[in-house]
């Protein structure tokens, strides 16, 4: 669902949309503000029919042109009254100086402007028949108006004027079937035009052709001159696709009249320049349903950028707005945007009808426009206008036309000006009337006396009336020359003053032609700088934007960096502590280990003194005689005798405490630094497999483990040490081994070093006696094999001193 501030159905008539959507535009218009209407969606959904109409039910644009030309009708001012310049400004001229200007143009050999009174050219005529008189209400009667329109197109990024007199049809070439321009010599493409920037920061096409125009067929005449040249192609999706945005400029010049009421005021400060643009955009499109190939092609990749670079400065300027950013507005990329930049800045109002085809093939695309559509309600572009105030007393006009109601009326109570009325009869008409008229000259009878006298009479009376009358046609001859003879001297000293005015205002012209070309001259040289300037600054607002783009591109890589540099640090923190928690454990572990195997050499040099400490505490008895055999075979002497060590026994296999049932099999673990001894003694473990290094592999499928481990014993011997253990399976998965006893096996030599109980005799009779003497090695060499954890310490030997 979408949100708009009206929604129109397909029935809906064109009157009920410009009642709602352009009329506040014309308004605006004629109280001088600026306006922009735009049709936006996807191709064939009916932009162009929004905009032009159809015959009988005239669109948008044709509805404006009436309102407009209703409002302001008697209020226009006379053809090249105001004058636009080629600075997007207006000028304004006297009567004399438009009546020169007309006349002018009428003896050039160009085509005249379509006049208003001709005959409508009938492919068009039905879209003028606008039934319903709309006017603006309030319009300013004080001031008169005059309106000029253009039309341009944007194609391929370029700006073309469609209303541009060419030599040839340049705006449709004829193209062969690759796609390419014929090769001509009579074909002269067409000039783009160039976008600039007035003083008022407002953008502008220069060099666009402007027609002033009078009426609203003349005006839709224009349009409809450059509709003809407009760029449409036939696709897949419509017939007559709108390969080019379109834009009809309508601009409204407005100046207050003089305190009299009658003439224009002679001040470009007062001119008030407004414009309403009517934007027929090109739709956007899929190449993949619209098969466009070739020039095709290139013209919907064109349209599509441009209306997503429309997008990017819409949402730019909402999240400007929203969240108090200043980002920088990309109005440059694309001739749309920067056409409008003003705009969108504030200088107007903006509205936008948003066209929707109900067709299902193109669900998604409308989704996407209504999508954009909805965000552009949130951008707020309109701001306030200052018009110029102008100092005069309103109601001018009115005044001035009742007072020459009032003067021909008095004029007519006079008797009227010199031939408004019957012709008086001048004073020698009235004197001839005068005459006594003549008698009858027809003589019946030859004995008439009557006739002939009378005639004589009569005839004498009109010459003496003719004399009199030609003395005084002398006398006011005379009075005449004297009154002409007065009038010539009079004229010739007012000419002789009047030359001399002459020759001081052409003494004057000259200082000012002098002038003029002077200033010609310094407005060339500041043209040229300027363009130097602007194409200087051009460069510079490149160069900006390359170092923009190039330092935002820096900033995102050092913001990357500094971010894997944060998640690189915390790995590595959590490296070092984690390293620095098993280096404790380790370090605590071999602490504990070495403590542990410390306290047991201790113990076991307790135990070594105690032995030696019982030894030499040991009282020592007198030497008994030595019985007889027989005395010995009767009566022995009874004394603990320490037992005599135990025979060495052929090598057996060292076999494993039975803990469990005897099917149980083994990992025999012997590293490979194992150094093989040469003992009688070797273990040898049943049912077992023999690795190098334990794999799970071989754990999971024994009960049993077996570590054989070596080490250097304190007197320099190696000893052998058998750790063993149980494999049980852990709850994820795998293997673990808890150690439970240790076996050791160690190697010592019989020529070591003997301490005797007591010291030795040098009669020989004490050899019978060594026997009885064990030395304390031999008595204590006995392994005792313990539990891992036991008190006295895993897999160490220690000596017990026999009872």
């Amino acid at each position: 669902q979408y949100s708009f501030k009206e929604v129109f159905g397909t029935l809906v008539v064109q009157k009920e949309l410009f009642d709602v959507v352009a009329k506040p535009l014309v308004e605006d218009l004629i109280r001088g503000k600026n306006g922009l209407l735009f049709t936006y969606g996807v191709t064939g959904s009916g932009k162009t029919h929004t905009m032009t109409g159809s015959p009988g039910d005239g669109g948008l644009l044709p509805r404006c042109l009436a309102m407009i030309f209703n409002s302001i009708g008697p209020f226009q001012a006379k053809r090249f009254v105001f004058k636009l310049d080629d600075k997007n400004g207006v000028d304004v001229q006297s009567e004399v100086e438009a009546l020169l200007e007309r006349q002018r143009r009428e003896a050039l050999p160009i085509p005249k402007t379509p006049a208003g009174k001709r005959q409508l050219d009938p492919e068009f005529a039905d879209m003028m028949d606008v039934r319903d008189h709309c006017r603006v209400e309030e319009v300013d009667e004080d001031n008169v108006y005059g309106v000029f329109v253009s039309y341009i197109e944007i194609y391929n990024n370029y700006i073309y004027d469609l209303l541009e007199e060419a030599p040839l049809d340049s705006i449709k070439p004829k193209w062969n079937s690759c796609n390419t321009p014929v090769r001509n010599g009579d074909f002269v493409p067409p000039q783009s035009k160039i976008l600039r920037e007035d003083q008022n920061h407002n953008m502008y096409v220069t060099g666009c052709t402007e027609v002033e125009v009078k009426s609203t067929e003349e005006a839709f005449e224009v349009f409809w001159k450059g509709q003809k040249k407009r760029r449409i192609a036939n696709t897949q999706l419509n017939r007559e696709s709108s390969r080019s945005h379109s834009v009809f400029i309508i601009k409204l010049a407005q100046a207050p009249l003089d305190a009299d009421g009658d003439n224009v005021l002679q001040e470009k400060e007062q001119i008030t320049l407004s414009q309403l643009s009517l934007v027929d955009l090109a739709g956007s499109e899929r190449t993949n349903r619209t098969k466009a190939e070739g020039s095709r092609l290139r013209e919907a990749g064109n349209i599509n950028q441009s209306l997503m670079t429309l997008r990017t400065c819409i949402e730019v300027l909402r999240e400007n707005q929203l969240y108090g950013t200043n980002k920088m507005v990309p109005y440059r990329d694309s001739k749309l945007t920067h056409l409008f930049k003003n705009y969108f800045d504030g200088e107007g109002k903006v509205r936008m009808i948003v066209c929707v085809n109900p067709k299902a093939e193109d669900y998604e695309e409308s989704l996407q426009v209504m999508r954009f559509a909805e965000v552009t309600q949130e951008v707020e572009v309109a701001r306030p206008v200052d018009r110029p105030l102008c100092g005069l007393t309103p109601g001018r006009r009115l005044r001035n036309q009742a007072f020459r109601e009032e003067l021909a009326r008095k004029l007519e109570l006079r008797g009227g000006p010199v031939g408004a009325g019957p012709e008086e009869p001048s004073a020698a008409e009235l004197f001839f009337q005068s005459f006594p008229p003549l008698p009858p000259c027809e003589l019946l009878d030859i004995n008439d006396d009557q006739t002939l006298p009378k005639l004589i009479e009569a005839l004498e009376q009109r010459h003496k009336m003719r004399q009199m009358l030609a003395e005084e046609f002398a006398k006011n001859v005379l009075a005449f020359k004297t009154m002409l003879q007065e009038f010539d001297s009079s004229v010739a000293s007012k000419e002789n003053y009047i030359q001399g005015k002459l020759a001081e205002k052409e003494k004057t012209i000259t200082g000012q032609k002098t002038e003029l070309e002077r200033l010609e001259k310094k407005i060339k040289t500041l043209e040229y700088k300027i363009e130097i300037l602007e194409k200087t600054a051009t460069i510079y607002e490149e160069d900006k934007r390359n170092l923009q783009q190039e330092l935002e591109s820096k900033s995102q890589k050092l913001q990357r960096q500094a971010s894997d540099k944060r998640r690189l640090e915390a790995r590595l923190q959590g490296m070092v502590a984690e390293t620095s928690l098993k280096w404790e454990k380790e370090c605590e572990r071999r602490v504990a280990a070495k403590q542990l195997e410390m306290q047991n050499k201790l113990w076991v040099k307790d135990e070594k003194l105690k032995q030696l400490k019982a030894i030499v505490t040991e009282p020592r008895a007198e030497r008994p005689e030595r019985p007889s055999r027989e005395r010995d075979r009767e009566k022995p002497v009874p004394r603990s005798v320490s037992p005599s060590p135990a025979p060495v026994a052929p090598a057996a296999p060292l076999r494993p405490r039975r803990s469990r049932s005897a099917g149980e099999r083994w990992v025999d673990h012997r590293p490979p630094s194992h150094v093989p001894t040469e003992t009688l003694l070797q273990p040898r473990v049943p049912r077992a497999i023999t690795v190098d290094s334990p794999s799970e592999r071989a754990l999971a499928r024994c009960d049993r483990y077996l570590l054989t481990h070596q080490e250097l014993a304190s007197d320099g011997e190696i000893q052998t040490k058998l750790i063993k253990g149980d494999v049980f399976k852990t709850r994820g998965g795998g293997q673990a081994v808890q150690f439970t006893d240790i076996e050791t096996l160690k190697q010592e030599s019989p020529t070591g070093r003997k301490r005797r109980s007591s010291p030795p005799q040098p009669d020989p009779a004490g050899d019978a006696a060594d026997s009885e003497w064990t030395d304390v090695e031999t008595r204590c060499s006995v392994a005792v094999e313990m539990r891992a954890g036991s008190a006295l310490g895993p897999g160490l030997q220690h000596h017990a001193q026999p009872k």
